[in-house]
């Protein structure tokens, strides 16, 4: 699976290489993009943080863990963590995005290819998204996407110093187009 290429619009969806360290450091250093993410994407993103990450996902197969490239240089990701024991069908899945790219509709379509990778390589029933009450713009993509809104855990996430309520989204393998 070393050749995987998925088009996506104006991007490209492919493995992880160990040429993508400079792109995602760059990309991931960013207080912006650290805000909406979960505590285990460090701030700041250093040189070492991506090399270890990079090669985790290196290790996948198949990967459940793709670059988003734009004219083949990184400039954000897609990934799916499989869950485990009752859950063994479920996968809770996410994105991001280089702040230089928001705003033009890339992860829309991006995310949404990525699921249909996700459906045709991983024997999951189930979708799930959690994304904080602020990121309107991840709302957005989920709900684009198909997704559907389960219910908020208010004033559940403790980011940036303050309170703010987390969004449950999921979609099953039966909804997806």
């Amino acid at each position: 699976m070393t050749g995987l290429r998925i088009d996506a619009g104006p991007v490209t969806l492919r493995r992880w290489r160990e040429s993508d360290i400079d792109a995602l450091v760059a990309e991931a250093d960013n207080r912006a993009v650290w805000r909406n993410m979960l505590d285990v994407f460090p701030h700041p993103y250093t040189r070492s943080d991506g090399e270890l990450w990079i090669g985790r996902c290196m290790r996948q197969e198949p990967p459940a863990d793709l670059v988003l490239a734009l004219e083949d240089q990184l400039i954000g990701a897609c990934g799916a963590n499989r869950r485990s024991g009752v859950s063994r069908y479920t996968a809770n899945v996410g994105y991001w995005l280089g702040e230089n790219h928001w705003g033009r509709g890339i992860m829309t379509e991006a995310f949404g290819r990525f699921l249909e990778y996700v459906w045709e390589t991983f024997d999951v029933e189930r979708l799930e998204a959690e994304v904080f009450a602020w990121n309107q713009a991840s709302v957005r993509v989920l709900e684009k996407n198909g997704f559907i809104r389960e219910g908020t855990r208010r004033r559940a996430i403790y980011k940036d110093d303050e309170f703010v309520d987390e969004h449950f989204y999921s979609l099953l393998r039966s909804e997806a187009s």
